[in-house]
This record gives structure tokens, C-alpha cells and sequence, in this order.
């Protein structure tokens, strides 16, 4: 599959809806064809120390982003019927599906698969042992600005792009 559409959010809480970045890219044959980035103003515009320390972003940086609400009818084209990759697709699903529910947007809508294709899962079955997106990108030499949702999204397009063509000395 050469032609998918990856995706990355950041979170201001630990809360599934609290997204306060995405990132989105699209794959047409094998090379990106777009790439969308938002900060997003999360409900309450209300942050956990925590989550600032690991990217950064701050209640005065998305005081004036719009709400994923605003942000959707600009997300919906990029992710109507693709075929979906994440790195940790799990997350990155759930709070897709639970900010759409927050905002009283129905996800079915979007005719996603019920699951996406995971890019940490693939690596971690092809024998890295450790499948951190860090990690994964600096073994394989794909640049990274890690937490940076478009990065992250962008790295996860690579990483599936290149995912048949790991160096044998990567693999067990």
C-alpha cells in the first residue's frame, strides 16, 4: 500500500480529547503529497505541566487556535476513506474517535478502517526490539523533531514507506 494518510496528535491533559496540535500527511504513490499542520485550542485551553514538558506547547500558544470543531471541516478531506497509519495507532485512533464524539461529530463518517495499519507493531514484528518512534526513526535515518505532531505524522509516513526495506543488520 503506497497510498495512505498518517496522523499524530499531541494532548494538553492526559485526557483523549485535550488534542492541542495534529499533524497530517498524505502518501499518493509512495510520496507526500501534503502535509497539514494546526495547533489546536484544547476545552478550557487547560494544560498539564507534564505534557508542556514533553512538546512544549503552552495555554498562551493555543489561546487563540481553533477548536478541534473549527479545525474539522479543514481535517475531513485529508482523512475521508484513507487508508490509515499511525505509530501507535491505537492512541492516535482513540483520541481521533473521542475528540469527534466531544465535539458531536460522527466518526463512521469519515469511512475509516475499524483499525490502522501501526507502524511501531510493524517494526516491532520485523525485530526491532525497542519500537519508540525516536528510536525507530534514528535506526532507519529518518529526521525527527520529536512531539512535533507534523514531524511525528511525517516520520510515521517514512517509517511505513521503508518498513520492506529495514538494513539486515537492524534485524535480529
Amino acid at each position: 500500500m503506497d497510498t495512505f494518510t498518517t496522523i499524530d496528535f499531541e494532548l494538553a491533559t492526559s485526557d483523549y480529547t485535550s488534542v492541542c496540535a495534529v499533524g497530517v500527511v498524505n502518501v499518493v504513490g509512495g510520496e507526500i503529497s501534503n502535509e497539514f499542520y494546526s495547533l489546536v485550542r484544547p476545552p478550557q485551553n487547560k494544560y498539564m505541566w507534564q505534557t508542556t514538558r514533553v512538546h512544549g506547547i503552552k495555554p498562551k500558544d493555543t489561546a487563540g487556535a481553533p477548536t478541534f470543531r473549527d479545525l474539522y471541516p479543514m481535517l475531513e478531506p485529508l482523512l475521508l476513506g484513507q487508508f490509515m497509519v499511525a505509530h501507535n495507532e491505537s492512541f492516535d485512533r482513540a483520541v481521533l474517535q473521542r475528540t469527534m464524539k466531544l465535539y458531536g461529530l460522527d466518526y463512521t463518517l469519515l469511512k475509516l478502517p475499524e483499525t490502522w495499519a501501526c507502524t511501531s507493531n510493524i517494526y516491532r514484528e520485523k525485530g526491532f526490539v525497542k519500537t519508540k518512534l525516536s528510536i525507530c526513526c534514528d535506526l532507519m535515518r529518518i529526521p525527527l523533531e520529536h512531539h512535533d505532531a507534523l514531524s511525528d505524522a511525517r516520520a510515521s509516513a517514512l517509517l511505513y514507506l521503508k518498513k520492506d526495506y529495514i538494513p539486515a543488520e537492524l534485524l535480529r
